[in-house]
C-alpha cells in the first residue's frame, strides 16, 4: 500500500495496523517530521520514500528518496498497490484522491476535505473512510430495513463547556487543548467551531447518498453514529475512542483480531447528549444550505483553511474563523461547479478574495 501522511496520527496508527496484519508498505510519503520518518523506516521498508521539501532529502535514511505533489500522483499512477491510505490534511489531499480514483485503486480515506468539496465526481464505491463516525455508519447500515436518516455524534470540542461571553477572547493553546483526545492542529480547531462536524456531514451525504444527515454532541465520544429506521428504531454504534478500529477495516478484508477493547458500559455509567447550538457555534447555522447544495463544500473548505491559519498565527481571534466562513458562503452562494477543474479554480479565487 501507499501510505500519504505516514508521520501524522492516522498515518502512525494505520503503520501500527500494517504491523498487526503484516501488510505490505511500498511507498511511506511524509511531511516535515523526518525524526519519526526515519524511526518509521526501521521498521518498515518502502522501495520509495516521499517528503515534502526536496531540502530534506538528505536527511532520510533511505536510498531512494523524492519530493514534490507531481512525484506522488505519478507514483499512484505506476506503483503496484491497488490500496493508497490518504490521510494528507487539507486541500492538499484532493489531487491524490482523484488520481486514485482516475486509476481504479481503492482509497481507505482520512483526507475528509476530498469529499468535501469534489463529493460529486468521486467514485465512492472506492472509498473506505477511516473515520469512526462514518465507519460507524457503515458498520450499522442494514439494507435490509428501510432507512430513514442518519445521525453522528461530535464531542464538542475544547469549548464545549466554555462561557460563551468568554470565546472571543480564547486563546490558541486554550482552543488545542481537546477534552477528548489529541489530534493535529487544524482538526483541533475545527473541532471547536464544529465545522469538522459539517465536513462530516458532506462526507455522509455522499458516502450514503442522503441529506437526512444530522449531528449532535455526545460528550464522551463512546457513540460514534446512529442509524434511524423508519420503524422508529435507531441502532448505535459503541466502541472506544481508537482510529485503529476503522483503519482496520479499510486496510483488511476480514478481520478475525480484537482490535479495541471492549466498552465497559458499567464503567461509562452515564452518557449525555446535547443539541448543537448555534450560539455556541455559529458555523452550524448553515447546515441544511450545505447538504442541499453540492457546490458549497469547496466555498467552506477554502475560507476555513485560510481563516484556521490566521487563527493559529495569532492574527485573527477565535470566533473570527467562522464569521470569515459565513461571510464566504454568503458572498459565494451562487457559485456553479460543473468539472473538476472548476474546483481548483474557485478554491483559488475564494482565498485570493479573503
Amino acid at each position: 500500500m501507499i501510505v500519504l501522511g505516514s508521520t501524522g496520527s492516522i498515518g502512525v496508527n494505520t503503520l501500527k495496523i500494517a504491523k498487526k496484519f503484516n501488510l505490505d508498505i511500498e511507498v511511506l510519503v511524509a511531511g516535515y517530521n523526518i525524526q519519526l520518518l526515519n524511526q518509521q523506516l526501521q521498521e518498515f521498508n518502502p522501495s520509495l520514500v516521499i517528503v515534502a521539501s526536496k531540502d530534506d532529502i538528505y536527511k532520510v535514511n533511505h536510498p531512494n528518496v523524492k519530493s514534490g505533489q507531481d512525484i506522488i500522483l505519478e507514483t499512484i499512477r505506476h506503483s503496484s498497490s491497488n490500496l493508497i491510505v490518504n490521510a494528507f490534511v487539507g486541500f492538499l489531499g484532493l489531487a491524490p484522491t482523484l488520481e486514485a480514483i482516475k486509476c481504479g485503486k481503492k482509497v481507505a480515506l482520512a483526507n475528509k476535505e476530498s469529499l468535501v468539496v469534489a463529493g460529486k465526481f468521486i467514485d465512492t464505491s472506492l472509498i473506505s473512510p477511516i473515520d469512526s463516525e462514518h465507519f460507524g455508519l457503515w458498520y450499522l447500515w442494514d439494507k435490509s430495513k428501510k432507512i430513514d436518516s442518519l445521525t453522528i455524534t461530535a464531542s464538542g470540542g475544547s469549548f464545549r463547556d466554555y462561557d460563551i461571553d468568554k470565546l472571543h477572547s480564547v486563546t490558541i493553546q486554550e482552543a488545542l487543548n481537546h477534552p477528548n483526545w489529541s489530534m493535529g492542529n487544524k482538526i483541533t480547531i475545527d473541532s471547536a467551531t464544529m465545522t469538522n462536524k459539517l465536513f462530516e456531514l458532506i462526507e455522509a451525504r455522499w458516502l450514503f447518498h442522503t441529506t437526512k444527515c444530522d449531528a449532535i454532541i455526545e460528550s464522551k465520544s463512546i457513540i460514534h453514529a446512529m442509524v434511524n429506521f423508519t420503524d422508529g428504531s435507531t441502532t448505535a454504534h459503541i466502541a472506544n475512542t481508537n482510529m485503529q478500529l476503522p483503519i482496520a477495516y479499510a486496510l483488511v478484508d476480514d478481520i478475525q483480531k480484537n482490535i479495541l477493547p471492549k466498552v465497559d458500559l458499567l464503567e461509562v455509567a452515564q452518557l449525555e447528549f446535547k443539541k448543537i447550538e448555534q450560539s455556541r457555534y455559529p458555523i452550524w447555522q448553515i447546515k441544511d444550505e450545505l447538504l442541499n447544495n453540492e457546490n458549497l463544500g469547496v466555498v467552506l473548505n477554502a475560507a476555513n483553511e485560510v481563516a484556521v491559519q490566521r487563527f493559529l498565527e495569532a492574527k485573527i481571534g477565535f470566533l473570527d474563523i467562522s464569521k470569515i466562513s459565513l461571510d464566504a458562503i454568503n458572498r459565494f452562494h451562487q457559485v456553479k461547479i460543473n468539472t473538476i477543474d472548476d474546483i481548483f479554480e474557485i478554491d483559488k479565487q475564494i482565498r485570493a478574495s479573503l
